[in-house]
């Protein structure tokens, strides 16, 4: 049975592949999916742990019927996504214990989403795996690994708005802008989707798992194509509006900042989805305390004003609409905009959009569902044609600014899989040099990065306008910065190893390292992030 799993910031989205109508179907996990008429089944990512050493955990919609969001107890985790492969500023919890990490936490709750869903489907032998267009390589390397435990034959990655544009089913050949503004991330990707004759070129993807299982039977049929023109991203989404919702009412009203507070904030902001007024009251009958939280549309787009939330939504759409004219594609060129997340939904980011584009080029009637049943697209014989939205650099010291910086060995915009490698030839520095070391990292947005950080028991994003290129490390750890031991030692003034740079399917980056003086391979196709 062929799965596809959107994991999101807020809410997590399952679709599988339905034989008998040839058509995606969104499905629900019986206790853990929110139980809506108005919405698809969508699972809450919510994670409260209740054994951190036997992995005991309530998870979705069993966390909020037990009233465990409310408590502000340090075993319940939101948002937790955000903080996988961050660097995260603040003390992370200890549960029995042991420090409990957001890469843990988000670990559990996908395991416990497949195992529960194996059962119901009857075994799983292909799963897709949605990430957002600005995930770096440590996210993906961590979904992965993830990845390599679960009781699943093939297992797949794709980025969220290339999902989204093939979930919407659109006519061939057509330029569609995805907008995917969901809990943690405002996702913009411009796809354009055609149908080639047939061919030989087996379903991409990013390829985490391939199992015994063979993709012949999808190698020769008419393979529709999603070829990614343009990309843009930024740490932002419906989490931060709850936060400054909650900043709001604790500066107007005294409320206090905790977990209560921050769900009331949330449904409110639902609210004004669909009506121009919302409030909310909750009684405590453990502290007997009245909480009650009113807003209306023009304080809330007020709100959003302060904190430059329009400014982020237009430096994003700049960013991608100057890709696109490199390639001769003018705003005019979109044919149509789909809208997608929960973010979407409220009136504001809409009008916003509407600055842009006609009313009629505007789709927003599957926010919920289109990035997974899309996915499910990759098991279908759809193949991806993308390319890197992040550069690769080597770090070296920068005598003038007295500082480390970074030099960029592949540049974004990149295809991948790379046809030829990227060729660096080093020599020793010292006399009797034992080794050769050597960091590798993901290189960011030159305009800034964001930070991540605790403020209380809240996980805060915080965007970072300071012109230095945002870096993720590949390998800055004890072990893994060495790639070449030198047999015999390497002296100054000559070349001694040869490192090729290749960018694989899976968009990840690897090296092979030759030593030149003994024609010794010392390191073969080795995946950067995963050197120790």
């Amino acid at each position: 049975m062929a799965i596809a799993i959107d994991f999101g910031t807020s809410n997590t989205v399952i679709a599988r592949w339905n034989p008998v109508t040839q058509q995606p179907q969104t499905l629900t996990l019986p206790g853990l999916s929110i139980q809506q008429s108005l919405n698809p089944p969508l699972i809450p990512s919510l994670v409260y742990v209740e054994d951190a050493n036997q992995a005991k955990i309530l998870l979705g919609q069993q966390v909020r019927d037990r009233g465990l969001d409310l408590k502000g107890d340090t075993r319940f985790f939101r948002s937790f996504k955000r903080g996988i492969g961050a660097d995260i500023q603040g003390f992370l919890p200890e549960l029995d214990g042991q420090v409990v990490t957001f890469e843990q936490v988000g670990q559990w709750f996908l395991t416990e989403v497949i195992q529960q869903l194996a059962p119901l489907e009857g075994g799983l032998d292909s799963l897709v795996l949605t990430v957002p267009v600005d995930s770096f390589e440590i996210y993906r390397h961590w979904l992965g690994k993830v990845c390599q435990a679960l009781p699943v034959e093939q297992v797949r990655m794709l980025d969220e708005p290339t999902a989204a544009a093939l979930g919407y089913g659109l006519a061939d050949q057509e330029i569609l802008l995805v907008v995917d503004f969901g809990g943690g991330t405002l996702d913009l990707s411009l796809v354009q989707l055609n149908k080639s004759a047939q061919t030989n070129t087996k379903p991409v993807g990013f390829l985490l798992k391939w199992g015994n299982k063979s993709l012949a039977e999808d190698s020769k049929q008419k393979t529709k194509t999603a070829r990614v023109l343009a990309k843009a991203g930024q740490n932002l989404g419906g989490t931060d509006i709850d936060n400054w919702l909650v900043d709001y009412f604790a500066k107007t009203q005294g409320l206090a900042v905790n977990s209560l507070t921050t769900r009331l904030a949330e449904r409110v902001k639902i609210q004004l989805s669909s009506q121009n007024q919302a409030s909310e009251v909750y009684f405590d009958d453990e502290n007997f305390e009245s909480y009650e939280l009113e807003l209306n549309r023009d304080t809330l787009e007020s709100i959003l004003k302060e904190h430059g939330f329009f400014e982020q939504l237009d430096d994003a759409i700049a960013n991608l609409l100057q890709q696109a004219r490199r390639q001769g594609i003018e705003l005019t060129d979109i044919n149509a905009v789909l809208l997608v997340g929960g973010t979407v939904q409220l009136p504001a980011v809409q009008t916003w959009v509407k600055q842009y584009f006609q009313p009629e080029k505007i789709r927003c009637e599957k926010p919920f569902e289109a990035i997974a049943q899309g996915a499910l697209q990759l098991s279908q014989g759809v193949e991806i044609k993308d390319f890197l939205y992040h550069s690769y650099g080597v770090r070296y010291w920068d005598r003038r600014n007295q500082r480390h910086s970074w030099h960029p060995i592949i540049k974004d915009g990149q295809g991948y899989p790379m046809s030829q490698p990227v060729e660096l030839v080093l020599g020793a520095s010292l006399e009797n040099q034992p080794s050769i070391e050597l960091i590798l990292g993901e290189l960011g947005a030159e305009t800034g990065g964001t930070e991540v950080y605790f403020d209380g028991d809240r996980l805060i994003t915080r965007r970072l306008d300071n012109g230095v290129t945002s870096v993720k490390p590949l390998n800055d750890k004890e072990g893994a910065r060495t790639i070449a031991q030198l047999t015999p030692p390497g002296f100054p003034g000559s070349d001694r190893i040869k490192i090729l740079f290749q960018v694989d399917e899976q968009r990840f980056l690897r090296i092979t390292v030759e030593d030149l003086l003994t024609n010794n391979i010392l390191l073969e196709n080795q995946v950067v992030a995963q050197l120790s």
